[in-house]
């Protein structure tokens, strides 16, 4: 779970610099990464782990988001950032803005603080 976590706090730092450089495809992907390593840092709090990302998105949803752990923005949020760094990943002439970008990188950053708000949390119980 620490691993994880500081692994996430890696990829959005890298989305930052991305960001910074006007390299905007790969900055929303780092973006992404962010949420998705927060999301596994939650799996391997409950010792489960998916090979697939939609395995690991759709365990998100079921268990956090219907639950109402979390709001559902944040189910938004992945799903969204998931959809767009597939695009820039491997959709020719995918045109992404500085604004895309931002946007991605604002909700991977409030989407992280968010996990490690409840991972936090949680500890302490």
């Amino acid at each position: 779970m620490k691993y994880r976590l500081e692994s996430a706090r890696e990829r959005l730092n890298a989305a930052r610099i991305l960001l910074e450089c006007g390299n905007y495809k790969d900055s929303i992907g780092r973006s992404y990464y962010t949420m998705f390593t927060a999301v596994r840092a939650l799996l391997a709090r409950d010792r489960i782990d998916y090979s697939k990302h939609s395995g690991v998105i759709s365990y998100f949803q079921k268990e956090y988001i219907k639950t109402g752990q979390f709001d559902k923005k944040y189910s938004k949020y992945l799903s969204q950032a998931f959809q767009l760094r597939n695009h820039t990943d491997y959709s020719d002439f995918f045109v992404v803005s500085q604004s895309d970008a931002m946007e991605q990188y604002s909700r991977a950053t409030e989407f992280l603080a968010m996990i490690e708000d409840y991972l936090s949390e949680r500890m302490k119980q």
